[in-house]
């Protein structure tokens, strides 16, 4: 940081005792994998706050029949944290909840993490350069930096449809399974098509329920070829340096190559297309049933499914297949526009997550007391997907414009948690009490990005989680990943941002000292 970059402004009368100088919002994927890098670069002075009793995120709550990862296990984890011993080229959820337990337990990481609290929201100090982090039925608490880390997949999203209060069965979505409930011969009703639920319809259906799959909208479905991984190949893995990187290396380019056809409309778009309906086409028999399974929007317009069984599940005794809309949801079952009720024991909804495309989840007030949630109404935006103008010392993984299409999310948000842990050392080694990005520089990203997302098949014409009401891409990132990569790296902690020195700190008096919840909040360092 150069010194003609700091700005002297902050009353040096000012407490500014802190309860740990960083504050992890989240325990999943990416407040843990920030937490390690912290740690790798010194820094252990730092609390992870988690709602939950455990850590997880999204595989600890992902836990529904054939939960598991369409991105293969060598890339769907850190590189800084690699693991030699997945079983299989594509890892269930258990496997990879096992894992984050492993850098949890690898980088005693358990000191740090805070369960049963959950953050309500957040308010910055400017005058001390702190931020207020709120939280249910506790004391808050105050830190020099947040990371929110809670990410985009946390919230169960229900459909918007009538009567969905009514049904009088029981009823249960993806991210909240019911492992007590016995499926065998029960008539189930499956309300939705996508990623989840073409792992759970395979395997409702091997259990013997009477399942009928309720599509909106058909997806494009390309074969999932899972092999396990044999014990010498991870034996290699484990003692030979340099071997897991190279595969990581061949599924990252492998997996870069894809973006021609997924990310922009091009003949490379087509080929995905054809290798979807020769799947379609050497899996389902009826023409009727193809016609029905056949998208009519580009591949990568919506998420790309991958499965090998999910056709086969379709085609079953035990399974049918109902295309036309549903009207509304009945005491006893499911009503469709044609006016046939059909009666469930259970509905099961495989609708996704809640992502918050505008505003925010809990209340952000930065400076001059401005309110995130307002400013986000219209769509979420960031610098650089990472940092917000007038919310400094704030940082979010996987933020705005920070999705993936065609690669791994890890990558994406490694890339991120670097940036990040650069922004706190900065903070940390130049005694800053604020880093606030420029307006003008996120402006500028902001614009070059929408632009970019006008030629890319999101942007080309279907309904998607990707896009607000409105058609506003706030989700995903215009390019290869290789591009997102290079923008997090060239971060001008100079030029982009604007620096306000702390030069001096007074002690809280003891009076002053909020008594803290047990264990204590502050981190031992």
């Amino acid at each position: 940081m150069d010194d003609a970059a700091v700005e002297s402004e902050v009353d040096d009368s000012v407490d500014l005792t802190v309860d740990a100088a960083t504050v992890i919002v989240g325990a999943g994927f990416a407040g843990i994998g920030t937490a390690i890098r912290l740690i790798q670069q010194g820094d252990r002075d730092f609390v992870i706050l988690e709602r939950d009793v455990r850590p997880g995120g999204t595989w600890r709550d992902n836990t529904y029949p054939g939960a598991a990862c369409d991105i293969p296990s060598r890339l769907y984890s850190y590189s800084f944290a690699p693991n030699p011993d997945w079983s299989h080229c594509y890892s269930g959820s258990r496997e990879i909840l096992a894992y984050i337990d492993r850098m949890v337990a690898d980088y005693d990481l358990a000191r740090h993490i805070r369960y049963s609290h959950l953050v309500v929201g957040m308010e910055l100090d400017e005058s001390s350069g702190t931020w207020r982090v709120d939280l249910a039925d506790r004391p808050s608490l105050e830190t020099r930096a947040v990371v929110v880390a809670s990410g985009p997949l946390s919230t169960p999203g229900y459909p918007q449809i009538e009567g969905i209060d009514r049904f009088g069965g029981h009823k249960m979505h993806s991210a909240a399974w019911d492992h007590d409930y016995d499926f065998a011969g029960k008539k189930v009703g499956v309300i939705g098509t996508g990623a989840s639920a073409v792992q759970i319809i395979p395997e409702l259906v091997r259990g013997g329920a009477q399942v009928t799959v309720f599509q909106r909208t058909p997806g494009w479905v390309l074969p999932r070829l899972n092999r396990r991984i044999s014990s010498l190949a991870r034996g290699v893995y484990r003692n030979v340096p340099g071997t897991q990187s190279a595969a990581r290396s061949l599924w990252f380019w492998g997996h870069e190559s894809v973006a021609v056809g997924a990310v922009w409309n091009s003949p490379f778009t087509r080929v995905i297309e054809g290798v979807s309906k020769a799947n379609l086409l050497a899996q389902v028999r009826d023409p009727w049933m193809r016609r029905q399974l056949t998208p009519d929007f580009r591949a990568g317009c919506k998420r790309l499914l991958m499965s090998s069984d999910y056709y086969p599940a379709l085609q079953a005794d035990n399974c049918t297949l109902v295309t036309w809309p549903i009207a509304r949801i009945c005491d006893k079952g499911v009503r469709t526009v044609e006016g046939i009720e059909r009666r469930f024991d259970c509905l099961v909804f495989a609708t996704g997550f809640e992502v918050s495309k505008q505003g925010t989840p809990i209340p952000i007030r930065g400076r001059d007391g401005r309110d995130l949630g307002e400013e986000w109404s219209q769509g979420a935006y960031a610098y650089r997907s990472f940092a917000v103008a007038g919310y400094p010392n704030m940082y979010f993984t996987f933020g705005p414009n920070s999705g993936p299409g065609h690669n791994s999310a890890l990558v994406y948000m490694e890339a991120q948690i670097d940036a990040i842990v650069t922004a706190i050392t900065t903070i940390r080694d130049n005694d800053l009490a604020l880093l606030d990005v420029h307006r003008p520089a996120q402006d500028r990203y902001n614009e070059s990005i929408q632009r970019r997302l006008a030629r890319t098949t999101w942007n080309s014409g279907c309904r998607s989680w990707y896009l607000t009401d409105s058609g506003f891409n706030a989700t995903m990132y215009p390019g290869f990943a290789s591009q997102y990569i290079h923008q997090m790296r060239t971060v001008d902690f100079t030029r982009d941002f604007r620096a306000v020195a702390r030069e001096s700190v007074i002690a809280r008096p003891a009076s002053r000292r909020r008594t803290p919840s047990a264990p204590s909040r502050r981190t031992p360092r």
